[in-house]
């Protein structure tokens, strides 16, 4: 998803192995895994200055964690996940790094869609398409008509999305549906996001230590309780998605209202 001259080269990778489909829920897990789990991966950059490397090298390490990302949330009961992997407001890095962005993601959906297929898991595109290249907007449709029948879980990737970009649009769907607006309310509006038909995320990470939305599901996580690691997207593992989860655990959900315990 250039050369760069590395002080600590990454490992070569390993020759492509026939996918193992991913696990389903181990026995003994909690049962209060959230439904939905949406990621923001920051850190790739400041994880490749960190070994002396160009941030593509980052770009490349957080792409090769994302199965192994998916794997622990199949194993944990997760139905729903959303990464958010290019953001509208990305455009504005250096030509070459979105280059480079672009290339790992058509490089990231030849390898992995089989894999993601085979695994049950059923990818979706949310932001607009119609900007990046050909090549890329060929792919990810593609990859998205191959997985559509998939129910283990959804993989939601947010490339080129922005949040305000997609209330507006909303907007702009209702007005050209000629709704009345006396029947617009919250539930017509969220008919006509990009995620319509996927639930509003419970948890949201952020890896890297930043603790913002960075124009990321606005509307969507009105409610989702937030997570933020110091742990950079590359070094995500496993036991750090079981030390967000045991987190979302241990939150009491109220949605404004008051626990049983605490009513008058």
């Amino acid at each position: 998803m250039t050369t760069v001259e590395m002080r600590h080269p990454l490992p070569a990778a390993a020759p492509e192995q026939p996918p193992t489909p991913i696990a389903g829920p181990s026995p003994g897990l909690g049962p209060c895994a959230p439904l939905h789990v949406a990621i923001i991966m920051d850190g790739n950059g400041r994880w490749a200055r960190s070994r002396g490397l160009g941030r593509q090298a980052g770009h490349r390490a957080g792409t090769e964690n994302i199965r192994r990302v998916l794997e622990r949330f199949c194993e944990h009961g997760v139905r729903y996940v959303t990464l958010f992997a290019f953001s509208t407001e990305n455009w504005r890095r250096p030509p070459r790094e979105v280059r480079g962005l672009m290339g790992l993601a058509a490089f990231y959906l030849r390898r992995e869609v089989r894999h993601l297929h085979d695994s049950g898991i059923r990818l979706r595109h949310l932001g607009h398409l119609e900007v990046l290249d050909r090549g890329v907007q060929q792919q990810i449709q593609e990859a998205v008509e191959l997985t559509r029948e998939n129910t283990r879980m959804t993989l939601s990737v947010a490339f080129n999305y922005g949040g305000r970009r997609e209330i507006v649009d909303a907007v702009r769907r209702i007005a050209a549906a000629g709704i009345p607006l006396d029947q617009i309310d919250e539930r017509v509006l969220a008919a006509h996001l990009d995620t319509a038909d996927l639930p509003d995320p419970d948890l949201i990470i952020r890896t890297g230590g930043e603790m913002r939305l960075s124009n990321f599901l606005l509307w969507q996580s009105a409610y989702a309780e937030y997570y933020s690691t110091e742990t950079f997207w590359p070094d995500f593992d496993s036991g750090e998605v079981d030390a967000a989860l045991t987190a979302f655990e241990g939150r009491t959900r109220r949605f404004g209202g008051l626990p049983d315990d605490h009513q008058l």
